[in-house]
């Protein structure tokens, strides 16, 4: 088994909805949806973000889509309009989610180029 990070098989996106942060992480190739679902779970974007998202983590699965959908619960010290957090509307959640490193197939780390 190989260690990358997610930047190498997802792209994402985030943003937010009062004091709680959304990103969405999309597989860059079919094949990676799989990875997705098994490794980036709630409790490991909980634990990611940890000292950040006070609130419950849920995840939400769109096959259809090569997608997971996570909600940071209590994450934006009350969210934009109130916050002094530099990013009170949680754009940059995304790119710390794809700082994240999983395990993969080292057949998988050998294909991606850059891991």
């Amino acid at each position: 088994m190989a260690k990358i990070k997610l930047i190498h098989i997802a792209h994402a996106r985030s943003g937010d909805k009062g004091d709680t942060a959304n990103v969405g992480l999309i597989a860059r190739e079919p094949s990676f949806y799989p990875i997705l679902v098994e490794q980036v779970t709630a409790a490991r974007v909980k634990d990611h973000f940890r000292g950040i998202c006070h609130g419950n983590v849920e995840r939400f699965e769109i096959p259809n889509l090569g997608a997971l959908n996570f909600l940071l619960h209590k994450s934006l010290d009350g969210g934009g309009t109130i916050s002094l957090k530099t990013d009170a509307q949680g754009k940059t959640y995304s790119s710390a989610l794809l700082r994240m490193e999983i395990e993969v197939d080292d057949r998988v780390a050998g294909e991606i180029k850059g891991a």
